[in-house]
C-alpha cells in the first residue's frame, strides 16, 4: 500500500496504529514548543519569550531556510497571512535559521533531561529512539515540504535527540498529508478550522490563536454553510461531520507508510517503550490540556 496518493483504503489495524503512535509522538515533538528551556534558548537568541509565538513560528520554520512568510505560510496552512508575516518578519532580524535549528536542540537536550531524569540515557529510550528512527527514515518526503526539510537534516548523535528529530519528521510528514487531505477535500485554511471546530474538536475561541479576523471567521462559515457542511449557529451537519471523517481517514492513511516499514511488532513495541516517556512528558503541566488537535474527537 502507498502512502503517495489518496486513493485506496487503509485497513483499519494499520490506521488504528497510525493514530496511536501519533498520539504518542506529538506531546514528544511539542515540548519544543512549551519548554521553558527552549524559551530560555530562543531568548539567548534575540527573540522575544512574552508569547510562545515568537519563537515558534522560527523555531519550527527554521528546517526550510531564509524564507519568507509567503512560504511559511503555506507551509503552516491554518495560520492567518499576517500573523505569520509578523513573527517570521520579527524572527528574521534577530536570528537565523542556521542559529535556530541550534537552539530548539540546545533546549530539547536540556528540556528532556529536565522531564527524564536519568531514563534519558536509558537502554529503552535508545531502543525507542532506534525504532523512531527507522519509521522516519522510511517516511516518504515527495509533496511533503515540512516532513522533507527536517528529515534534510543530520541526525543528532544523542538518543534523546534522535527520539526528539525522529518524532518531528513523524508529525510534519503527518501534517502534511493532513493538508493534502484537506485540499483534496476543499477546504481552505479557515474553513479547515471552522469545519474541525463545528464537530467540537475545540472551542471556537481556542482556534483564535491562528490569527483569523471575525469577519474571516464568519465569512468562512458562510461558506460552509452554503455548501451544506455547517449550521448557521456553526455547528457541523451531518454532510459537515462526513467530510471530517473522510479527512481524518485520509490523513490516517497517507501517515501509514512509515508505520508499514517498522511493521506491526516493531509499532507495538515503540508504543510499550514510549508509554513512560509521553506520561512524563503529559505529566509535567508543559503542554496545555486542550490544543486544536482535537486528538480523540475524531
Amino acid at each position: 500500500m502507498s502512502d503517495t496518493g489518496i486513493t485506496g483504503t487503509a485497513r483499519p489495524v494499520e490506521a488504528a496504529q497510525a493514530r496511536r503512535l501519533w498520539h504518542l509522538l506529538e506531546p514528544l515533538h511539542a515540548v519544543l514548543y512549551y519548554a521553558p528551556e527552549v524559551f530560555e534558548e530562543a531568548g539567548g537568541l534575540g527573540l522575544s519569550t512574552e508569547e510562545r509565538w515568537w519563537s515558534y513560528f522560527p523555531l519550527r520554520a527554521a528546517p526550510l531556510g531564509p524564507v519568507g512568510a509567503e512560504a511559511v505560510t503555506s507551509a503552516f496552512y491554518s495560520f492567518a497571512p499576517a500573523m505569520v508575516a509578523r513573527y517570521v518578519d520579527a524572527g528574521r532580524k534577530v536570528t537565523t535559521p542556521e542559529a535556530a535549528l541550534e537552539a530548539r536542540l540546545r533546549g530539547m537536550d536540556r528540556a528532556y533531561r529536565s522531564l527524564f531524569g536519568d531514563r534519558v540515557d536509558s537502554p529503552d529510550l535508545a531502543e525507542a529512539a532506534a525504532l523512531a528512527r527507522r519509521a522516519a527514515e522510511a517516511a516518504r518526503t515527495a509533496g511533503r515540504p515540512l516532513a522533507a526539510a527536517n528529515a534534510a537534516l543530520d541526525w543528532p548523535t544523542a538518543p534523546h535527540l534522535q527520539l526528539w528529530h525522529a518524532a518531528t519528521i513523524l508529525r510534519e510528514h503527518r501534517g502534511d498529508g493532513h493538508l493534502a487531505a484537506l485540499l483534496t477535500a476543499g477546504l481552505d485554511p479557515v474553513e479547515a478550522l471552522v469545519s474541525f471546530a463545528a464537530i467540537g474538536a475545540a472551542p471556537v475561541e481556542r482556534f483564535e490563536s491562528r490569527g483569523w479576523t471575525p469577519a474571516e471567521w464568519a465569512a468562512a462559515r458562510d461558506r460552509l454553510a452554503a455548501r451544506g457542511l455547517v449550521e448557521a449557529d456553526g455547528t457541523a451537519t451531518e454532510a459537515g461531520r462526513e467530510l471530517r471523517r473522510r479527512v481524518e481517514q485520509d490523513t490516517d492513511r497517507l501517515a501509514l507508510g512509515p508505520w508499514q516499514a517498522l511493521g506491526a511488532e516493531g509499532g507495538e513495541r515503540l508504543a510499550t517503550l514510549l508509554g513512560d516517556y509521553w506520561v512524563a512528558v503529559l505529566g509535567s503541566g508543559l503542554l496545555p490540556s486542550e490544543t486544536t488537535l482535537g486528538i480523540g474527537k475524531v
